[in-house]
């Protein structure tokens, strides 16, 4: 099995401020604006939660809900939404595609989704971030990968075996995803590690200290991860992260410095034993 640790949602680049985690815990990963969608962060609710306030408090009036947004991953569309079969998908494109296909990755491994988080509170009326809660890089998500679709070049007949992806951004939106490596990854109707979850993807929905990346103390891309995750001699690295200099030992854990570019990390589970216990535990104890 091969891990790919990938980032998504708000960063200083699209969206510029961090999703948010809500007083109570619950996280709320905000998908990047995309003015070539069709979906609006009206689509991403809580209950109890008005997320108009919430948006217009934090962004200091830079986003609504009239927002449109590139919602990918879809890992928990609104039912009301969904067309008969729906489960949750991810796409991808471009040069994040190719290093996917490049390392392999395919049925039967896993994404594990990551943003960028920072603590909320509600005081006097109105939102805002905790004054004194760090920036952090926190895991919002996963999905086991059952299908990979080539959207681009057999639009048709991937259309025609799955119906409901139609309204995926990467399928819906033809005149924009016209890359050839447009790709679709869908998750497994039934999950292999955890089975109370209803797919095979999904949202972690509150925050846990075993989701955050970040090393405690440390700027988000500093993160602070099992000590197995350290690249012996012969073993290939976390993609995009193969100098020595960005890995340290620390007693159980290993600290890394992580990659500012690039979006899809991958880790091959063929060299490195305990990896599919920790996405099991992750997956079995926060789905």
């Amino acid at each position: 099995m091969k891990l790919v640790l990938s980032r998504k949602g708000f960063d200083s680049g699209y969206g510029g401020m961090p999703s948010p985690i809500l007083p109570d815990g619950r996280l709320l990963p905000l998908p990047i604006p995309a003015s070539h969608d069709r979906n609006t962060l009206a689509e991403i609710t809580l209950p109890g939660l008005d997320i108009g306030q919430l948006l217009a408090d934090l962004s200091q009036g830079s986003h609504s809900p009239a927002t449109l947004i590139h919602l990918d991953p879809d890992l928990d569309r609104d039912p009301a939404s969904r067309l008969p079969e729906w489960r949750p998908a991810l796409g991808q494109s471009g040069n994040a595609q190719s290093h996917l296909r490049d390392m392999g990755v395919g049925e039967g491994d896993v994404f594990i989704f990551f943003g960028w988080f920072r603590r909320t509170e509600y005081k006097s009326g109105s939102w805002r971030y905790d004054r004194g809660a760090p920036n952090l890089h926190v895991m919002f998500g996963w999905l086991e990968v059952a299908a990979v679709l080539p959207i681009v070049t057999e639009r048709e007949r991937c259309i025609a075996r799955f119906p409901w992806i139609a309204n995926h951004p990467h399928v819906a939106n033809a005149d924009h995803y016209t890359d050839p490596r447009n790709t679709l990854y869908l998750a497994a109707t039934q999950s292999r590690f955890n089975p109370l979850a209803p797919y095979g993807g999904g949202r972690f929905a509150r925050y846990h200290d075993q989701l955050q990346l970040t090393r405690p103390g440390s700027t988000r891309s500093v993160w602070s991860l099992p000590s197995w995750f350290m690249p012996m001699e012969g073993q290939a690295p976390l993609s995009y992260h193969p100098k020595s200099s960005r890995w340290n030992q620390e007693g159980d854990c290993v600290t890394l410095r992580s990659a500012a570019k690039g979006q899809e990390f991958v880790l091959d589970g063929a060299a490195y034993p305990p990896l599919e216990d920790w996405v099991a535990d992750l997956i079995r104890g926060h789905a």
